[in-house]
């Protein structure tokens, strides 16, 4: 394991200060097939964008947790059309579901956390879909939570999510050095189509219930689980964001 972790930070310093375009293309490359892109109907469709642009086969999936808003299922299906894939739509065990809100009602996040919400709705379906790929793309960016993404690298291992091979998955973060200025500029100039509600305000872009719009000057990750401290603003599927802040004994 430690030459993989080698292997990965050799790889993450060349690729430090790299394209997206460039770490796509990489990343791709290095796993062919078994690499899937991860969307979720907010600006990340620029990773489609840049996939398509390196012209390699690729394929990407949504997490559907039951609770979108209705604009982003409209998205998902937008993006489909506009650059002819189908993407991956992954659900959440409708026994767990129906579980949690047989014990708990609709809204027990509000009450106690978004934790085991998000666990049952976005968590458990990650690590399905993960279980059958080597690796995944990311539209994390380290200026979306200072607390807990700042570090990102352009690639990194995730020990979180172990993968087809029995190893822990790579995850590459294409954009992980852009800021949210640089990524719409490039949405823009690239007339790659977005999620309606970046028009009322909506920044990050999660669940109906947990999302809200943030005013000038917020920072975007304010408008989600607004009611919870900023320290806990990680729904838990990137896990390794929150265990590099703890250090190797908590």
């Amino acid at each position: 394991m430690g030459d993989l972790h080698d292997r990965v930070r050799q790889l993450a310093a060349e690729l430090d200060g790299a394209s997206p375009l460039t770490i796509i293309r990489r990343a791709l490359e290095h796993h062919g097939e078994h690499v899937t892109l991860a969307f979720s109907g907010a600006e990340d469709v620029l990773l489609i964008e840049y996939a398509k642009q390196v012209g390699l086969p690729f394929n990407v999936f949504a997490l559907d947790t039951g609770r979108l808003h209705p604009e982003t299922l409209r998205f998902i299906g937008e993006v489909e059309r506009h650059y002819d894939i189908r993407i991956q739509v992954r659900f959440p065990r409708a026994e767990a579901v129906e579980a949690l809100v047989r014990t708990k009602g609709l809204f027990s996040f509000y009450d106690d956390g978004h934790g085991e919400c998000c666990g049952i709705r976005k968590v458990e379906p990650l690590n399905r879909h993960l279980a059958g790929v080597s690796g995944w793309i990311t539209g994390q960016r380290r200026d979306q939570s200072p607390r807990t993404r700042a570090a990102i690298p352009a690639v990194e291992v995730d020990e979180a999510h172990i993968g087809r091979d029995g190893q822990p998955v790579l995850k590459w973060n294409p954009v992980a050095a852009r800021s949210s200025t640089e990524v719409w500029d490039a949405i823009r100039a690239f007339e790659v189509p977005h999620n309606e509600l970046h028009h009322r305000g909506f920044v990050s872009i999660g669940c109906e219930p947990c999302t809200r719009s943030v005013l000038p000057g917020q920072h975007e990750r304010e408008g989600r689980w607004w009611w919870e401290d900023a320290t806990k603003k990680e729904c838990g599927l990137h896990e390794t964001n929150l265990s590099s802040l703890s250090g190797p004994n908590d």
